[in-house]
C-alpha cells in the first residue's frame, strides 16, 4: 500500500473514532494553554490538569506569574516532573511576555523565543489557541507515525514534515489530537500487540510487527 493511501485510510479511521477531539489540557485562554503545554513535558496531561487549577488560582496571567518568585511557582507545581526547571522557565517566560506587552502573540518567533518553549509547544499554541495550521509532534505521535510507516522515525522534525505531506493542511489541527487519543486508547508504547491493533495490524510492516512481538517476549534479566 502506498504511503498516501495508507494515510488516507488512517484518516478515515481517526475521523470515525474521534470526530471532535477535545484539547486534553485544561485551559481558559492562550496563556493558560501555553503554561499547561510547557508543564506537560515528561509529565502526563492528567497530572498537569490536577496541578494547574491551584497554579491558575494564584497566577492565571503573565503579570500574576511574573509577580511570583520562582520558589513560589515551584511549590505550586511541585508534583510535576522537572518542577524546579519548569518553575524558573515559567517565571522567565512571564517576564518576557509582560515586557512584550502582556499578551501571548500568534507568532512563531515570539513563542519559540520564550523560556521553556520549543517547536512542539509553539505548534500546540498556534494550532489550538489561534487556529493556525500546525502539526504538533510529540514522542507519542512520533512513535505511531513510525509504526504505521508514515515516517522513518529518524527525527521528530522529519516526522512532522512527513505527516504534513500526507495529511491535508485542513486536518492538521485535529489530526494530531486524534493520533494522541488513539495512542492512549489503542496503541500504547509498551506491551502492544500490533497484530490486533485497529491500525497497526494492517499499516505496520510484517517486519515491524515481528520485531515488536519479539520485544514483548523478552524477559527482564534477574540479578
Amino acid at each position: 500500500m502506498k504511503r498516501q493511501d495508507k494515510a488516507d485510510q488512517i484518516g478515515l479511521i481517526l475521523d470515525d473514532l474521534y470526530p471532535e477531539p477535545p484539547i486534553p489540557l485544561d485551559h481558559s485562554d492562550p496563556y493558560t494553554l501555553l503554561v499547561a503545554v510547557a508543564l506537560s513535558a515528561q509529565t502526563t496531561d492528567k497530572k498537569v490538569n490536577e496541578v494547574t487549577p491551584g497554579l491558575f488560582a494564584v497566577a492565571s496571567t503573565p503579570e500574576d506569574m511574573a509577580a511570583l518568585e520562582p520558589e513560589a511557582i515551584r511549590e505550586l507545581i511541585r508534583e510535576i516532573g522537572l518542577a524546579p526547571t519548569k518553575a524558573r522557565n515559567l517565571s522567565t517566560m512571564a517576564h518576557q511576555i509582560v515586557d512584550a506587552g502582556g499578551e501571548v502573540l500568534a507568532d512563531w518567533d515570539f513563542l519559540e523565543g520564550l523560556a521553556g518553549v520549543g517547536h512542539k509547544t509553539a505548534s500546540v499554541v498556534m494550532s489550538q489557541a489561534f487556529g493556525f495550521p500546525a502539526f504538533a509532534v510529540d514522542t507519542h505521535i512520533h512513535r505511531l507515525a513510525s509504526r504505521w510507516g508514515l515516517s522513518d522515525g529518524t527525527s521528530v522534525e522529519k516526522t512532522e514534515r512527513d505527516l504534513k505531506s500526507v495529511f491535508p493542511e485542513s486536518t492538521w489541527n485535529t489530526r494530531h489530537l486524534q493520533i494522541i487519543y488513539f495512542g492512549r486508547e489503542y496503541c500504547p508504547a509498551r506491551n502492544h500487540d500490533l497484530a490486533v491493533c485497529p491500525i497497526c495490524s494492517w499499516a505496520a510492516t510484517k517486519k515491524r510487527i515481528a520485531e515488536e512481538a519479539r520485544g514483548r517476549r523478552v524477559k527482564p534479566t534477574r540479578r
